[in-house]
C-alpha cells in the first residue's frame, strides 16, 4: 500500500492503495511506519506523494460503515496518530499533491511543511461537513495555520472543495506544478532547504511547528471519543450512507 522510493538524501513516500488511495488502517499504518523508517534510516527529507490525477479519496468510507463502535474508533485514532507522526517528523515532509486530494487526504497535507499540488481540473479541501461529519478543533487548527483562521472558518462551515488555482490563492497549497512535476518540484523545495545550515534550519523549524507539536503530543488526550460519537449520530450515518449509495451508482 506504500512505495518506499530513494532519491538520494529524500525518501518518497507514495501512497499505493489503488484506484483512489483511500485511507483505510492498513494504509495509514503503513505511512506511520514509513515515516519512521525514513528518518532511522537518515533520511534528510520525506515526500507524501500519490498516483498521477488522485493523490488520496480521504478515509475509506464504505469499509469504516461496516465497523462496530470499537473498530471506528480504532480507525480515528490511528488517523489521528498519522496526523501525529506528520506533525512530529525530525525532518521537513512535503506533500506532492499529485490531484484531487479530498478531506482526509487534504488533512495529512496540512501536517506537512510544504505544499505541491497539481495544476489542472484537481480539487482538494476538507469537506467534512458536505458528509455529515465534524472536523474537530485538532484538525481545524492545522487548518487555520496554513491559511488564517477566517478563511479556514469559510472553508470548513461550507465544507468547501476548491480547484488547485483557488487552492493557492487561498494558501491551502503553496505551488502549482503540471501533474508530471509535482514530484519533481517538491525534491527542488526539499533540495534548497536543505542546503541551509541543518542545526539552525531544523531548530527554527521545530520552534515554528511546535503548536502542532504540542497539540499532537499526546494522541489519547485528543476528542476520539466525541468525534466517534458524532460519527454514530443518526443524520451522519444517513448522509454517509447516501453517499456511498452514489458512489456505487458511479462506478455500475
Amino acid at each position: 500500500m506504500l512505495n518506499l522510493i530513494k532519491h538520494e538524501t529524500v525518501a518518497e513516500l507514495q501512497l499505493a492503495r489503488p484506484p483512489a488511495n483511500a485511507l483505510n488502517l492498513e494504509l495509514l499504518r503503513a505511512i506511520q511506519a514509513g515515516l519512521t523508517q525514513a528518518a532511522q534510516s537518515g533520511a534528510q527529507g520525506i515526500v507524501l506523494s500519490g498516483a498521477q490525477g488522485m493523490f488520496s479519496a480521504g478515509v475509506d468510507v464504505p469499509a469504516l460503515l461496516t465497523c462496530d463502535r470499537a473498530g471506528v474508533r480504532e480507525f480515528w485514532r490511528e488517523f489521528f496518530a498519522t496526523c501525529a507522526a506528520l506533525a512530529h517528523s525530525p525532518v521537513p515532509v512535503v506533500a506532492a499533491i499529485t490531484g484531487h486530494s479530498p478531506a482526509g487526504g487534504a488533512v495529512l497535507s496540512l501536517f506537512c511543511d510544504y505544499r505541491v499540488m497539481a495544476q489542472g481540473p484537481y480539487r482538494i479541501g476538507l469537506n467534512e461537513v458536505q458528509v455529515g461529519l465534524i472536523a474537530p478543533d485538532c484538525i481545524q487548527m492545522a487548518l487555520r495555520r496554513v491559511v488564517g483562521a477566517y478563511r479556514a472558518e469559510r472553508l470548513l462551515v461550507s465544507g468547501a472543495l476548491v480547484d488547485a488555482q483557488q487552492a493557492l490563492a487561498y494558501g491551502l497549497v503553496d505551488e502549482l506544478a503540471g501533474v508530471e512535476q509535482v514530484l519533481t518540484r517538491a525534491l527542488h523545495w526539499l533540495d534548497e532547504l536543505l542546503a541551509l545550515p541543518s542545526r539552525a534550519m531544523l531548530a527554527t523549524r521545530h520552534i515554528a511547528r511546535k503548536d502542532l507539536i504540542d497539540t499532537y503530543a499526546d494522541i489519547d488526550a485528543l476528542p476520539i471519543d466525541t468525534f466517534v460519537d458524532a460519527f454514530f449520530h443518526p443524520q451522519t450515518q444517513a448522509t454517509l450512507q447516501e453517499l456511498v449509495a452514489r458512489l456505487k451508482n458511479k462506478t455500475r
